[in-house]
């Protein structure tokens, strides 16, 4: 016997194996009352009465906030300590990402997201032995009862009733009851009570306010975590994210424009059309300035030709899915008002049979070239060529064959020996770089005044409100050719718009959305000067566009290859799957999404939009509402 007890086998009748004077005891009950209820339930075994751990009652939300892991609230993000106990039912259904609510006593409540989760021991012990690994390959499951499940929460804001009288009477579960008024949401402010009880928030209403999502707007998709629909006990249980899309809560966001960026196969032009669709639905009109409700127009620079298809009904969408979209009221259908505006380059033909879209040939005149020089300039003049060809070379053509010279005209003007010796021994343009200048505008034969109706005389039926212009460059070999097409007609629309006094009052008069896929072949950073001239020239457009009601709809594979001073006034940037890292880190969304980005699958979509809502993660429209893809 030590002084810790005697350690010979226990022997459950009460004596042990090596005491015999135990096992002859005449009365092995000695000692307990003849009275205990217990002994004739228990017979001849004596046996202790297991005590219930389970609390009365029924179980509320999916666990309560603990002290003994933090609970701390900071203006600095860093030294916020909040955290949550799991109860065992509940583990298997949260994910990081979740939302979830946490009342305070007086009625208004914490909304907040869970950034991790983590299991800690219930109790001080090693589990990292030989003992416990073989025990675990052995055995059938995990006995979640030893461990604790802690989740890590982010305040998000503090959701509370504006108008609502306050009742003074607590309810049963402790927290006073939720009156009628406006839900509002400000920034978090104050600590909740320990052992507060915090359920999954699945209330629109709740999800809506404290996510910032607006009610109505342009509808874009339906809230998700980690690639599930969030739902709710609404019908329809899902939650629709919408941008918005008036002029009460500042500009419409359209006009502070929007990036879609995704790498191939992430649905980018799927979800492109689904949004465009959105901006050309009957009831979509904008105020201008003249007190008349407009609805936009719509170009669309289309280098893999599939945005002319927006014309035709899809014909996978069924009734059924109609039903839903118009239930969740989602413009659907194709687009009658769609005409394919396709630019005559040379003896490159256009191929229509994909789709059912009016098709009118164009073409660029040279006379264009007066108000933007760098479109025959390529992309190589120094400062010094292109200050001779601005402000020498054009005007004196101009002079010599009028505002409507042709390119033709212009080579034949540039291959005169008398005036290259002329300017030379003027020592206005030396004649090196009047043959610099020469070399470079030349090979443009193909691009300027063909066989066709030039763009200019276009205009009332290219920019129609409530009208679709695609502009398809697929059918153009010449990346030279289509870079001048593309930022020909760019150039005549954003400079119309900003201009105060426009040739064209229907460009000025109308809502415009020009959009560009494959923006960064045209946008890319400045390393000439005519690349300098586009960027200028976008990068004032996008910050004038919300007052001139001017938005660039920009769609790219390549972000990080736009230019930063363009990049910077994009309010609305959509991101789908992307694989490259540096792409990833150029569009700027939240570390927490920005992880996610590579593991979307096709159709999933982060939104980072912070005039409009929280960041969020969202699942596309599953179908397109349009005709999209070639049989």
């Amino acid at each position: 016997m030590s002084d810790l007890g005697d350690f010979t086998d226990f022997d459950g009748d009460g004596g042990s194996s090596g005491d015999e004077s135990a096992a002859s005891d005449p009365d092995p009950t000695d000692g307990v009352p003849e009275s205990d209820p217990t002994d004739a339930a228990a017979g001849d075994d004596d046996r202790f009465d297991t005590p219930s751990l389970e609390p009365t009652g029924e179980d509320v939300g999916i666990g309560a906030l603990c002290v003994s892991q933090g609970l701390r609230v900071a203006e600095d993000e860093e030294d916020t300590t909040l955290k949550a106990y799991v109860t065992r039912g509940n583990r298997s259904s949260i994910r990081i990402g979740s939302y979830l609510l946490a009342p305070y006593p007086d009625g208004e409540t914490l909304f907040c997201r869970i950034t991790g989760l983590e299991y800690a021991q219930q109790y001080h012990a090693d589990d990292a032995t030989e003992i416990h690994a073989r025990r675990a390959m052995r055995a059938d499951g995990i006995e979640e009862a030893d461990y604790k499940f802690v989740a890590s929460l982010e305040p998000v804001a503090v959701l509370y009733e504006d108008s609502a009288e306050r009742g003074s009477a607590d309810d049963s579960s402790g927290q006073r009851p939720r009156e009628s008024g406006e839900l509002k949401r400000r920034m978090t402010d104050r600590v909740p009570k320990p052992q507060t009880v915090i359920k999954q928030a699945d209330d629109t209403e709740e999800i809506k306010t404290g996510l910032k999502i607006p009610d109505e707007g342009v509808f874009l998709g339906h809230l998700s975590v980690g690639g599930e629909k969030v739902r709710t006990a609404a019908s329809p249980p899902t939650i629709d994210y919408r941008l918005k899309d008036d002029y009460e809560a500042g500009d419409p966001l359209v006009f502070r424009h929007t990036l879609v960026a995704g790498g191939t196969g992430s649905g980018k032009t799927h979800g492109a059309k689904n949004v465009l669709r959105q901006y050309l639905a009957d009831e979509r009109t904008y105020p201008m300035e003249d007190g008349r409700s407009v609805q936009p127009a719509i170009v669309q620079f289309d280098p893999q030709d599939e945005y002319a298809q927006m014309h035709d009904d899809n014909p996978d969408l069924d009734d059924a899915f109609a039903r839903r979209l118009e239930r969740e009221g989602v413009a659907y259908g194709g687009v009658a008002e769609t005409t394919t505006f396709v630019p005559k380059v040379g003896s490159a033909t256009y191929a229509a049979s994909h789709h059912r879209a009016e098709c009118v040939e164009f073409t660029i005149p040279f006379s264009m070239v007066h108000d933007n020089p760098w479109l025959v300039a390529g992309s190589g003049l120094n400062d010094n060529q292109y200050g001779a060809l601005v402000s020498v070379l054009l005007p004196r053509f101009r002079r010599d064959y009028g505002p409507d010279g042709t390119y033709d005209e212009f080579t034949t003007f540039l291959d005169d020996p008398a005036l290259r010796e002329e300017l030379d021994e003027s020592g206005r343009v030396h004649e090196a770089t009047f043959d610099a200048v020469r070399r470079r505008v030349l090979g443009f034969g193909h691009v300027f005044d063909q066989d066709a109706r030039p763009i200019t005389d276009l205009i009332s039926e290219f920019v129609r409100p409530g009208g679709l212009s695609v502009v398809p460059t697929y059918h153009i070999n010449d990346s030279r050719a289509t870079e001048a097409v593309v930022l020909a007609l760019s150039s005549l629309l954003i400079d119309e718009k900003l201009s105060n006094d426009p040739s064209y009052d229907r460009i000025k008069e109308t809502p415009l959305i020009l959009g560009m896929d494959e923006a960064h072949n045209f946008l890319t950073d400045a390393d000439s000067v005519q690349a300098g001239k586009v960027i200028k020239k976008f990068t004032e457009a996008a910050k004038q566009g919300r007052k001139e009601r001017l938005g660039l709809f920009l769609i790219t594979q390549d972000p990080q290859d736009i230019d930063d001073a363009v990049f910077k006034q994009i309010n609305t940037t959509i991101v789908l799957n992307l694989g490259d890292e540096d792409a990833i880190k150029s569009v700027n969304i939240p570390s927490n999404l920005e992880s996610k980005v590579p593991y979307m699958e096709k159709g999933q979509m982060v939104v980072y939009s912070p005039d409009n809502s929280e960041p969020v993660e969202l699942i596309g429209l599953s179908k397109c509402l349009t005709r999209h893809g070639r049989d």
